[in-house]
């Protein structure tokens, strides 16, 4: 059983998952703070900052996520744009399925307590970013 633990542990804490999660939470904090200027300082509606701090989060995470975390180097327009086209798309992906769960569990389940709900789907989301991230989208080919 310990051997399995530690196994466990080598795999799930590695540079590429702690490098992810470092980054996600920097990822998190480009889009509300992004939003928050938009909206407060700027004064620009919700639904328009809304849809502008997640295109700049999800920019700020794709280039984190290609130099630092899966070490993606080249720059070639052709790699970048082969990796940026499905980046996008997961992350649309992850993003219906946030708004999807948040309707669910503030309308369908009666939760009010919305960013306790904001919180859990975030973390769910940043699992699922992750996989689709290193399995579609900076899969390494051999």
């Amino acid at each position: 059983m310990k051997r399995l633990w530690i196994n466990l542990q080598k795999k799930l804490l590695n540079f590429e998952s702690v490098s992810y999660f470092i980054f996600g939470v920097l990822t998190t904090l480009v889009d509300w703070i992004s939003y928050r200027v938009m909206t407060r300082w700027w004064g620009i509606d919700y639904k328009a900052a809304t849809a502008w701090s997640w295109a700049a989060a999800v920019i700020f995470a794709f280039i984190t996520n290609k130099l630092f975390v899966f070490q993606s180097r080249s720059l070639k327009p052709k790699d970048v744009w082969s990796e940026f086209v499905p980046f996008v798309v997961c992350r649309i992906v992850t993003l219906l399925f946030t708004l999807a769960a948040m309707v669910a569990m503030v309308d369908g389940m009666g939760i009010r307590q919305d960013f306790i709900c904001k919180v859990v789907v975030s973390g769910i989301s940043l699992v699922l970013n992750y996989v689709l991230s290193k399995w579609v989208v900076f899969r390494k080919v051999s």
